[in-house]
């Protein structure tokens, strides 16, 4: 049976239904019996296909679709059938009226992804589409209309875009993490992508599409091209911990050893298949070096309190010895001589130890307090040389001193200048054996003062001249240690020195063969006048005897100040607890106090405090003895009311100045 004429528009969709029950007397195209063969094919062919498709024909490009395309048209949708294509896309035509006009040139164009502004859901929104335009002919074969198949990838445009926005940030990211991050590529392990960390570790910058063995030759022997095959050939990841590797940073640097941790772990594309290995990991030097000199550090500690208890049990023997033949009997006075002596030098020595101890505590606390006056280097060393004498002397050490005819000034503490060169001259004589040599030379020039102590002694190694200035360094001595010493004078003559502006240096050629400190300072003018200060004596001979009194809760060395006391011809009074003291004085009124901090019950601080509130003693010397000796402490004391403050062991010179004060007034 014969179709009708509109038999092509019997079926597509619901727009094949518009089509067919369309008034089409105003259209251009006429009534669909009419239209030619060739628009009749297509437009059936269109209407029965689910991808979006248009046709537009005729002079005036008549507007054609089908279902699939209604999307497109959004609003446009359904007075667009029928319309003349520049209506119907009028807010696109200048985009893709030179594409329309290529169409009808007779030449068919294919645009991918093209951007396009439209208006079809009441705004402006952009668009993308992938599209063919194609040139319709009639049946003379002339070009009367434009066909064309189409599908919109506005989201897969603005997927990757946002795809490819997020790998941007994650590359950023990737470039500013702190631990190091590579990836490479292939059995060659070719860099796709490192970030700064990465780069700043290896010391290179073009790395990126260059292998691994190509940018760092020399990790080749060192076994990490050899990981990155195994992990690429077996897909298990390796994890290092702590890991040396020595880098060439730079061209024309040496190797230098670096330690990283890291995990190569594969990567898989699709199939399962190794790809490529992820690196990611952190540059661990500075820590581990850390730890390393903190093992050393403490190593070191460890020596420095075995040596300590040795130096400390040293002085108590002979004390103990000499205290038990003091029990013993009754000595002569030749043997009672020869015992104080000895319990008096073990005594000084112990003293010294911990002064020492003490110095290095306010040192590395930052509690050091200079006295700063402009001095005369000549005398300051002079008086340096004159405090170790007597080791050299004993030693038989030939001592020269050279010093400049124009006398340079610095600017510093007198006392502890003292103590760095005389401690200088102690280690030379320490370490320098019998008969040996000692030099001191003073030079200066217009900015600096230099005072060298060179001496024909042990030397020192070499391993240990960079550490000779460190806090609990020394060398390793003998088994009877007949040098003695904590091996905290050298750190504690550069922390001096440096706080007074000047440097220390060591040097020396080698075990056997001596060595030479130099101490630095800046010169000072000469000042124009100076005022010399003199220490306290002793007591005067004939000073009037006095009551004293001493609080000690430690029964034995209550007895001995007080002993001491008597024996420059004063009453004394002992007392083991605050309590007690307060009943005595009011009994028997002392001029002077020796009072202990602490005390059980009512610390010294607040015995002084009520003290100073009788009549009895509110005028009294009262003077802190204690084992604390910052500045805080003496300060403490002070404000609570003691009129003096001394350290323990209390120094014979210290107690009889206090005693000669007392008697002057």
């Amino acid at each position: 049976m014969p179709r009708t004429p509109a038999a092509f528009l019997a079926e597509g969709g619901a727009v094949g239904a518009l089509m067919r029950g369309h008034d089409w007397s105003t259209s251009p195209l006429g009534p669909p019996e009419h239209w030619p063969l060739a628009l009749r094919t297509v437009v059936g062919l269109m209407l029965n296909s689910a991808f979006p498709m248009f046709a537009a024909w005729g002079p005036q490009l008549a507007f054609l679709y089908n279902d699939a395309y209604v999307d497109v048209l959004g609003r446009k949708h359904p007075q667009a059938l029928g319309r003349s294509f520049h209506e119907v896309w009028a807010d696109i035509w200048h985009d893709i009226s030179p594409i329309v006009d290529e169409a009808m040139a007779g030449r068919a164009t294919y645009h991918e992804n093209l951007l396009l502004t439209m208006h079809r859901k009441g705004y402006d929104e952009d668009t993308w589409f992938t599209f063919s335009y194609s040139p319709m002919r009639d049946e003379d074969g002339s070009v009367a209309g434009v066909f064309c198949a189409c599908t919109e990838t506005t989201e897969q445009v603005l997927s990757e875009r946002h795809r490819a926005e997020e790998i941007g940030r994650m590359r950023r990211l990737f470039q500013q993490a702190p631990g190091i991050l590579a990836v490479v590529l292939g059995p060659y392990h070719v860099f796709e992508i490192a970030n700064d960390a990465y780069l700043r570790l290896v010391g290179r910058d073009d790395i990126v599409g260059r292998a691994v063995a190509e940018v760092l030759p020399e990790v080749r022997d060192q076994g990490f091209i050899a990981l990155l095959d195994d992990v690429y050939r077996t897909g298990e990841p390796h994890v290092g911990h702590e890991m040396p590797v020595l880098l060439r940073r730079r061209p024309d640097s040496e190797l230098e050893e670096r330690f990283v941790n890291f995990i190569y772990q594969p990567i898989r594309d699709h199939r399962g298949t190794v790809s490529g290995i992820f690196v990611e990991g952190s540059d661990v030097t500075a820590a581990v070096l850390a730890m390393r000199a903190l093992r050393e550090a403490n190593s070191r500690k460890d020596e420095f309190l075995a040596m300590l208890a040795h130096e400390l049990r040293n002085p108590l023997a002979p004390i103990a010895a000499a205290a038990e033949l003091l029990r013993l009997g009754t000595p002569d006075a030749a043997r009672i001589d020869k015992t104080s002596a000895v319990i008096t030098r073990q005594v000084e020595h112990m003293t010294k130890l911990v002064d020492d101890l003490l110095d290095v505590s306010r040192v590395t606390r930052g509690l050091v307090t200079l006295r700063r006056e402009t001095l005369d280097f000549c005398a300051v060393v002079g008086d340096a040389v004159e405090q170790a004498a007597a080791l050299m002397q004993a030693k038989r050490h030939r001592v020269t001193v050279e010093l400049p005819e124009q006398r340079p000034w610095v600017n510093g503490d007198r006392t502890r200048l003292i103590q760095v060169l005389s401690n200088l001259l102690n280690n030379a004589a320490r370490y320098t054996p019998d008969g040996g040599s000692v030099a001191v030379r003073v030079t200066a020039d217009a900015r600096e003062v230099r005072a060298t102590v060179e001496d024909s002694g042990i030397g020192i190694d070499p391993a240990l001249l960079p550490q000779v200035f460190d806090l609990f360094t020394q060398a390793e001595r003998s088994p009877d240690r007949s040098q003695g010493g904590l091996g905290l004078g050298l750190a504690l003559a550069k922390t001096l020195i440096e706080l007074q502006g000047g440097h220390v240096s060591a040097h020396s050629a080698g075990a056997g063969q001596g060595s030479r400190f130099t101490v630095c300072l800046p010169r000072a003018e000469r000042p124009e006048a100076g005022v010399v200060g003199a220490d306290a004596g002793e007591e005067p001979r004939g000073a009037r005897r006095r009551h004293l009194m001493v609080v000690d809760d430690n029964a034995d060395a209550a007895q001995m100040l007080a002993l001491l006391l008597e024996a420059a011809g004063h009453s004394v009074a002992v007392c083991n607890d605050a309590r007690e003291a307060l009943g005595a004085v009011v009994a028997s009124p002392p001029a002077l106090l020796f009072v202990d901090i602490g005390l059980p019950g009512m610390d010294g601080y607040e015995l002084v405090r009520r003290l100073r509130q009788l009549p009895e003693t509110a005028r009294a010397c009262i003077v802190a003895i204690t084992g604390y000796g910052t500045p805080q402490d003496r300060a403490r004391a002070l404000e609570a009311g003691f009129d003096e403050h001394l350290v323990k062991p209390v120094h014979p010179k210290a107690l009889y100045g206090i005693l000669a004060r007392l008697a002057a007034h």
